[in-house]
């Protein structure tokens, strides 16, 4: 199983109306999905954070390509201050990570627009993003 976690805190200058939105389109795609939990982020730096869950690399990737999730990134990312992605598994596969990084990259190339909206964060830590990502 693959966790696919997030966490964000939105720009101060974004109106409250508008963050709510997204926040609430956000919310919206975790109605069919059990596995998915979306909602207020406690005890850190971010404001909020989701976890989705992923049987496998193919099903994890499926995810990260879906329209509604490309919908959302496009839509939520340039109100967005400060992003951090990670992963968590219990799949003992010593090449997980570059595997999941790979996916990443991927996604990346075949939508460089979300690269550009990501290198337009103050703060991005995650795989394969260029120049943002963690060390």
């Amino acid at each position: 199983m693959i966790y696919h976690c997030i966490r964000f805190t939105i720009r101060p200058d974004v109106p409250k109306e508008t963050a709510d939105a997204i926040v609430q389109g956000m919310t919206g795609q975790n109605t069919d999905d059990p596995t998915g939990v979306f909602g207020r982020d406690f005890g850190g730096e971010y404001e909020y954070g989701a976890v989705n869950a992923a049987q496998d690399l193919e099903t994890y990737e499926k995810m990260m390509n879906d329209p509604a999730h490309l919908e959302v990134d496009r839509m939520g990312l340039p109100l967005i201050s400060k992003f951090a992605s990670f992963d968590i598994t219990d799949d003992p596969d010593p090449e997980m990570g570059e595997k999941i990084a790979a996916i990443h990259q991927r996604r990346f190339d075949a939508h460089p627009d979300l690269v550009e909206l990501i290198d337009n964060l103050d703060e991005y830590l995650g795989s394969a993003a260029p120049g943002k990502h963690a060390a």
